[in-house]
Formats: structure tokens, C-alpha cells, sequence
């Protein structure tokens, strides 16, 4: 039988990391060996942004919730306490989304959470 060489198979590989290389400068974008470095670098950062894209978002929720939460006068703590208390499961991009949103709304949970901890 007669043996297959690898060419092929190594110019898919080597064209599909290029690919992803494209818009790199210099000879991260030309050369295989440079580029695929570069490549798995960046592929590993894109995987940890996703998953930090996360915690910055709930940070911002938690930021907005405590703003609305102090402005009437309740710590973000407290107020998430006195909800719990309250037994209402209103998850922090809800609750940020009606701090922004809907004042009164969000003051009337702010309220409730008061007394349920006082």
C-alpha cells in the first residue's frame, strides 16, 4: 500500500489557524508558527472574557441596587435580607433593571425590605 504524505492535511491546519490569525499585525498574521501562538493566546483570553463578562455585569447590578437601595435609606445587604425575609426571589438584574427603570416600584420593595429586617 502506498503511503499518504501529510501536505494536505498540514496546509488545512496551518490555513485554518492562519484564518483565524487575519487582521493581526506584522507576522502574527502571516507566519504559521508566530500566528498559532498568538491564536491560543487568543482563544484563551476570549474564554476568560466570557466568563469575567459575567462578574462584571453582576458588579454592575449589585452597584445600581445599592445606589436605589441607599438613596432609600437601606444598605444593599439589608435590602437583600429584607427580601429574602419578604420571600421574594427577584433576581439582581431585575432588581437593577427596576432601580433604573421604575422608582416607585423599586421603593416599595425598598420599604417592604425595611420592615421585614426592622
Amino acid at each position: 500500500m502506498a503511503r499518504i504524505k501529510g501536505g494536505m492535511n498540514a496546509k488545512k491546519k496551518h490555513n485554518r489557524v492562519l484564518k483565524l490569525a487575519k487582521g493581526y499585525r506584522g507576522a502574527r498574521s502571516k507566519q504559521y508558527r508566530v500566528a498559532k501562538q498568538s491564536v491560543m493566546r487568543a482563544l484563551a483570553s476570549s474564554y476568560a472574557g466570557r466568563k469575567e463578562r459575567k462578574r462584571q455585569f453582576r458588579q454592575l447590578w449589585i452597584a445600581r441596587i445599592n445606589a436605589a437601595a441607599r438613596m432609600n435609606g437601606i444598605s444593599y445587604s439589608q435590602f437583600m435580607h429584607g427580601l429574602k425575609l419578604a420571600e421574594i426571589d427577584i433576581n439582581r438584574k431585575m432588581l437593577a433593571e427596576m432601580a433604573v427603570n421604575d422608582a416607585d416600584g423599586f421603593k416599595a420593595l425598598a420599604e417592604l425590605a425595611k420592615s421585614k429586617v426592622a
